[in-house]
């Protein structure tokens, strides 16, 4: 049995606890008394806690995110009330800062601030021969990339088929955008170049072929950018699937040749847009060139088959909802497939928390910590937000829509989305479990009621769409079929939107 456990509880199965697995690579001699358990959110906490003292560690160590918390607090809650013995560690961003601790904080025995690499395995090594630390709150310390041991061979052969394998190529980000925990960061500090690729190489001979990178700058520096997309070029397949977030404004033309290179379903760029407003950027420290930005994306869009997943923020301090429709034209008008529209969160320790107060940021107090009001923005307005996030989800990133949507947002996307978003919700009260049969029934009403659709354009456009979603049963309102005619106009709009897209 082991000694030590390294667990948590992911958002969905297919993820991977990556941090986990520098921890057990990082074990040293403690290494074979230590087994990582992974479990999901979605899983009862005594049924986690069953499984946890089945195998009769004496130290339990949790990784701890935002996404998380409440289910690990439960978790702890629990083994704290049956197996007082075992010790309990908490590590991760929502445990390191230890001005703004979490209340499950009470209940750990121990808490590692920061990296964990080195200062968990000697916390283990002092409890286990019976030593008592200095403290309750250990800080992490850190060791220079090279000497950290790889954490790749712990993705196990499920792993490689089942999840989503995360890979890192540097660590750390240059930038201080308020909103994010690595502004905290001092820079970006790259890996040993060879021996990371040569760990992606082996990954790749197991059988990986869905690599997400989570550098927070991946074409910060170009020649490892180039080095990188070069090594996964010579081993291009059919299911190679390549993630990376990218600077917008950092896209130089050795780069971009390269890049074109790519097949269709090989690339996804994660592009933080955020803001396209100045001041709000200023405000936020976000350094950021928006018409560099805004070239680069059109670039994408035009000359390469990169697929292009764009995020905002709403909520951020200074922001106004007319604010976040301006940004959102803007996006919108540069044809990135994809649209992530994320609501604000605070994070503890995160620099834009010295808003709070002069710009009235008042978050939820239950996980995720999501903004409720600002003094631009009032409850009722981010709630209308929301639902417009989550209805975009449905519409605008699903990619059943392709000839609904042009319909739906004409000439003023964001204002007429939004029309469309509160339409939906006054029919249903809802913005969740709406099956999809009954999404066209809702949006044919919008469509002729609320926007002023023609209903026979409408049925042209939904028509389509639902022809494509594979969806059995026809909505009413779709009968009869369409004739070869109007097949044919569906097919010569969709080609002038495409061409007046780009």
């Amino acid at each position: 049995m082991p000694s030590i456990v390294l667990t948590t509880l992911n958002a969905r199965y297919i993820h991977s606890a990556f941090g986990l697995r520098y921890l057990l690579a990082n074990m040293g001699d403690l290494q074979t008394q230590t087994r990582l358990l992974e479990f999901t959110i979605h899983q009862r906490p005594t049924e986690i806690v069953e499984q946890l003292l089945q195998q009769q560690a004496r130290i339990i160590g949790f990784a701890v995110y935002i996404w998380n918390i409440a289910e690990i607090s439960a978790t702890v809650a629990i083994l704290k009330q049956v197996a007082p013995e075992i010790r309990i560690v908490l590590g991760g961003p929502e445990v390191s800062h230890a001005d703004d601790l979490p209340a499950v904080a009470d209940l750990a025995d121990y808490i590692i601030s920061g990296h964990g690499e080195i200062s968990f395995p000697g916390l283990c090594r002092q409890l286990l021969n019976r030593a008592i630390p200095a403290g309750k709150i250990i800080r992490g310390e850190t060791r220079s990339l090279s000497a950290l041991s790889s954490p790749y061979p712990f993705y196990s052969d499920t792993d490689i088929r089942q999840r989503i394998i995360y890979v890192e190529a540097s660590r750390g980000c240059p930038f201080k955008c308020e909103f994010c925990l690595s502004s905290l960061d001092v820079t970006a500090k790259p890996f040993p170049l060879t021996e990371f690729l040569a760990a992606m190489d082996i990954l790749y001979q197991r059988g990986a072929r869905h690599f997400k990178f989570i550098d927070r700058t991946f074409n910060l520096k170009v020649d490892t950018s180039i080095t990188i997309l070069e090594f996964f070029l010579e081993r291009l397949t059919v299911d190679l699937y390549l993630h990376f977030e990218v600077i917008p404004d950092h896209l130089p033309e050795r780069l971009k040749q390269l890049i074109r290179q790519f097949p269709a379903g090989s690339l996804q760029f994660e592009v933080g847009i955020q803001t396209f407003d100045p001041q709000v950027q200023q405000l936020i420290s976000r350094r950021q060139d928006n018409q560099k930005s805004a070239d680069n994306l059109r670039w994408l869009r035009q000359h390469s088959q990169a697929h292009i997943h764009a995020d905002l923020i709403i909520g951020l301090p200074g922001d106004t909802l007319e604010g976040f429709g301006r940004s959102f034209d803007q996006l919108f008008a540069l044809g990135p497939q994809e649209i992530q529209v994320g609501i604000l969160k605070r994070l503890r320790g995160a620099p834009i928390n010295r808003h709070s107060e002069q710009y009235q940021m008042r978050y939820d107090p239950n996980p995720p910590y999501t903004i409720l009001s600002t003094r631009d923005m009032d409850f009722a307005t981010l709630q209308r937000l929301n639902r417009f996030a989550r209805f975009w989800d449905l519409i605008g990133n699903s990619g059943r829509f392709t000839d609904t949507l042009p319909l739906l947002v004409a000439d003023q996307p964001f204002q007429r989305f939004l029309q469309t978003s509160d339409a939906l919700y006054q029919l249903t009260a809802s913005t969740w479990q709406i099956a999809l049969k009954r999404l066209f029934e809702l949006l044919f009403s919008v469509m002729t009621e609320f926007l002023d659709i023609a209903p026979a354009d409408a049925i042209l456009a939904l028509e389509a769409d639902f022809l494509r979603s594979g969806e059995k049963g026809k909505p009413a309102f779709l009968h009869p079929p369409l004739t070869s005619d109007q097949h044919t106009r569906i097919a010569n709009k969709r080609q002038r939107q495409v061409l007046g897209n780009l």
